[in-house]
């Protein structure tokens, strides 16, 4: 992880060992809160079009990086829990979706990589 990132889990986990909240914060536990919070962001865009999703009010902004907050703090925990490196994992997963989806046969077009 990057400092900033590891320094954001040891807080984390710090939080959650002082009010003896880590027997909670199992990764199956964690995986269905980030699933849950997941579902409150989607509430936000739930009935929007997509140039209202683009061009929303400063409130609605801050309501949803609150979540977005709640998505990545229960996404870092659950990193931790299961001694996995999200940074290494995401430029892992880059280098994958670069191989799957090569520029040249997919740019403009949004379809899955099993449907080329």
């Amino acid at each position: 992880m990057s400092e900033s990132l590891q320094e954001l889990s040891d807080r984390l986990q710090r939080f959650a060992q002082e009010r003896d909240w880590e027997q909670f914060h199992s990764p199956k536990n964690l995986s269905m809160a980030l699933s849950a919070e997941t579902g409150e962001l989607l509430e936000h865009f739930q009935w929007l079009n997509e140039e209202q999703s683009q061009h929303l009010d400063d409130d609605k902004k801050e309501a949803i990086a609150l979540e977005m907050a709640d998505i990545f703090i229960y996404l870092v925990r659950l990193a931790e829990r299961l001694d996995i490196n999200l940074m290494d994992a995401a430029w892992q997963k880059i280098a994958i979706n670069e191989k799957r989806y090569p520029v040249e046969q997919v740019k403009g077009d949004a379809r899955r990589a099993e449907e080329y």
